[in-house]
């Protein structure tokens, strides 16, 4: 990962940082910090990722792909690939 020292807002990055203040924000009144937003969110995919592997020694393969996301994705139950890279 390279470090950068500014984030780059574009139109949807800002609506997907919306949509997860809302969900991380304690009720119509709460505006939670960006930092919080984003710990939040890091916080969820690696838990996520963590479920996943879990969960694919328990399940058979069709029903962990139900729980495929955009960020991460099982494939035939050998590995969990980041789809943004």
């Amino acid at each position: 990962m390279s470090r950068r020292t500014s984030l780059k807002l574009t139109d949807e990055r800002e609506r997907q940082l919306e949509k997860a203040t809302e969900i991380v924000a304690n009720g119509p009144d709460d505006d939670p910090p960006m930092s919080v937003v984003i710990d939040a969110a890091l916080t969820h995919l690696i838990q996520s990722e963590e479920n996943i592997r879990e969960a694919r020694n328990e399940l058979d393969p069709e029903t962990i792909q139900r729980f495929n996301t955009d960020a991460l994705e099982l494939e035939y139950r050998t590995r969990i690939k980041s789809s943004w890279r």
